[in-house]
């Protein structure tokens, strides 16, 4: 028993350090604030910050806005790569002809790219972490 728990301690720290953060550090999206559009619509604020240890050169979510009665009002895919190690993004997005204040909650329903660099497609949603500043919820 001894010999196999070296083994796999060994085997462990022998592991890239980029591989073991990655599998504890977060992905954080945070819906930020909203802001009318010029000529209407809505401008949704993101704040990514990337505490996996890897850089991410795809980042694609698909999210369904909400309206004020809990209907979804649209579908809304984002690209917001790339997204650097250790490094906090801004990203603004266009959510056309919705009013903000008609924006009840955001649901995050499919992550169709999540690539971290020089890597195959990760599941983001084992790590990601949303919050949300505004008076809409971001949830999953």
């Amino acid at each position: 028993m001894n010999r196999i728990l070296s083994i796999t301690c060994a085997a462990l720290m022998s592991l890239p350090a980029s591989q073991t953060v990655a599998q504890s550090g977060t992905l954080g999206v945070e819906l930020n604030k909203f802001e009318t559009a010029d000529g209407g619509g809505c401008q949704a604020y993101f704040l990514f910050r990337n505490q996996t240890g890897k850089s991410f050169e795809g980042f694609e979510m698909s999210l369904a806005v909400l309206d004020a009665n809990g209907v979804i009002d649209r579908l809304l895919s984002i690209d917001a790569a790339p997204l650097p190690v250790q490094r906090t993004t801004l990203k603004l997005f266009a959510i056309p002809e919705t009013d903000c204040a008609n924006i009840s909650e955001i649901v995050l329903h499919d992550m169709p790219v999540c690539k971290p660099q020089n890597e195959p497609d990760a599941d983001c949603f084992a790590f990601i972490e949303l919050g949300s500043k505004t008076n809409a919820a971001l949830v999953k």
